[in-house]
């Protein structure tokens, strides 16, 4: 049996830690959302990248959910005396991947092929894709301008409202390879616990991914990143009021209709399972809720069982 999970932030690396220890780790292939990187002190930096395989490695600050375990911030402290923004928290260690990744892709090497180095040499066994090899950053419109993601998400903390997300350069950025390969070979496709529109919906803008989605719909199982309204963690559920949306797990599967046959709904909220389910979509309920690693082994088995069960 074979897994391709589209992944981007801190759910999607807690549920695939889970995942890689109840299910062999080498049959498991991460689609990884690009949309979050960033170019800042001439590095180019992804994050969502960084925080899979650093979970995947056992080094991520399990504090924070992002960056590594231990780590210093002598080098931003000194930029910020340069009068560098230092908004953006870069670890000491986390720097040494980000110089690592952007000195390999001066030379010509792919996005791909640095981060497949990345990973081997952090000890992941799971082979990690980015979405795309070209360099495409998510915009916000707010009511207070324009910006990239991460000024949004970092440096103001989520306070303005968003009007639209837009996606530079989409149009030119072909599927990494192996990308839509994935997810036609798998077995099953697991749409794990993330943000829809800056986590996911950069993925699925990616030229034939949705559409290759589309064609495994019966294979696909996307978990719910909201519960009883709320984003666990981060704007998910604000960015779908914003955006039009109802912000709540039925808008989630709203969203994901057309290319997810089953979806995992939380116990709190069972009872808008019939409301899903007129959708067209099967419905697992379950507690969603990842705290320690026995819950997101818990949730990864049971997501597997509830597949089996409905294939």
């Amino acid at each position: 049996m074979k897994i391709t999970a589209l992944a981007g932030g801190i759910g999607a690396s807690k549920f695939l830690l889970g995942l890689s220890n109840v299910f062999p780790p080498e049959d498991i292939t991460i689609i990884a959302n690009t949309g979050d990187d960033i170019e800042l002190f001439g590095l180019r930096i992804s994050p969502d990248i960084d925080t899979v395989i650093y979970t995947l490695a056992g080094v991520i600050n399990e504090e924070t959910g992002w960056g590594i375990a231990g780590d210093t911030f002598d080098a931003l402290r000194w930029l910020a005396r340069y009068g560098e923004a230092a908004w953006f928290n870069l670890g000491d260690r986390d720097l040494a991947t980000h110089i690592y990744r952007t000195d390999m892709l001066r030379q010509g090497r792919s996005l791909t092929e640095v981060t497949d180095h990345i990973r081997r040499a952090l000890g992941v066994r799971s082979r990690v894709l980015p979405m795309t090899d070209a360099y495409t950053p998510t915009r916000v419109i707010t009511d207070e301008g324009e910006m990239h993601f991460q000024e949004y998400f970092v440096r103001r903390r989520c306070e303005p409202r968003v009007k639209e997300i837009r996606f530079e350069n989409m149009e030119s950025a072909p599927a990494a390879e192996g990308v839509e390969q994935a997810i036609i070979e798998a077995d099953t496709i697991i749409i794990c616990p993330s943000n829809p529109f800056i986590s996911i919906g950069p993925i699925l803008a990616v030229e034939g991914v949705r559409e290759a989605l589309r064609q495994r719909r019966d294979s696909s199982v996307a978990i719910t990143p909201i519960v009883e309204g709320r984003a666990l963690k981060g704007p998910a559920a604000d960015m779908l009021r914003d955006l039009g949306h109802d912000p709540s797990a039925l808008g989630v599967a709203r969203i994901y209709q057309d290319f997810a046959g089953l979806f995992v709904l939380d116990e709190a909220d069972r009872e808008i399972k019939p409301a899903i389910e007129e959708l067209g979509l099967r419905v697992l309920v379950m507690n969603t809720v990842m705290k320690t690693l026995e819950d997101k082994k818990r949730l990864a088995e049971r997501v597997l069982e509830g597949v089996m069960r409905n294939a």
